[in-house]
C-alpha cells in the first residue's frame, strides 16, 4: 500500500519526513500543495479524521498575516475554505496510509503507524 504524502517540497518538516520515510524503505507517492493545490473535498475527509484544529496552522506566516477579521470566528468550514486558498496554511505533512491520516512529522508515531 503507497504511502499518499502531502506537503510543500520547501517545508524542513516536510524534508525531514521525507528523508525519514526514505531511511526507512518506504514508497510514497508526493502531492506538492504548491502545485497541485489543495482539495476542498480531502480536508473535509482529513478533519473528520483528525479534527480541523489539527490541520489548520495558525503558527506560520501565511495564517498570522491574515487579516484579523479573517482570523475571527473560525469554524471547520472556514479553516478549509482558506486552506483550499492558501495550502501554506495546511499543517505538514499529511500522510495518508489505509484508513489512517496523520498529521506533522513524529517519528514515534509514524514508526508506529507506517513501520
Amino acid at each position: 500500500m503507497t504511502i499518499q504524502f502531502y506537503g510543500i517540497p520547501n517545508c524542513d518538516t516536510v524534508k525531514k519526513a521525507r528523508t525519514w520515510l526514505e531511511a526507512q524503505g518506504l514508497d510514497y507517492a508526493f502531492h506538492d500543495y504548491k502545485k497541485e493545490g489543495a482539495d476542498a473535498a480531502r480536508l473535509g475527509e482529513w478533519a473528520e479524521a483528525v479534527g480541523w484544529e489539527a490541520l489548520l496552522n495558525r503558527r506560520g506566516t501565511t495564517f498570522r498575516k491574515l487579516p484579523e477579521v479573517a482570523r475571527e470566528g473560525i469554524d471547520r468550514d472556514k479553516a478549509i475554505a482558506l486552506m483550499v486558498e492558501q495550502p501554506s496554511m495546511i499543517k505538514r505533512p499529511v500522510v495518508e496510509h489505509g484508513d489512517q491520516v496523520l498529521v506533522g512529522f513524529d517519528p514515534a508515531a509514524w514508526a508506529a503507524a507506517l513501520g
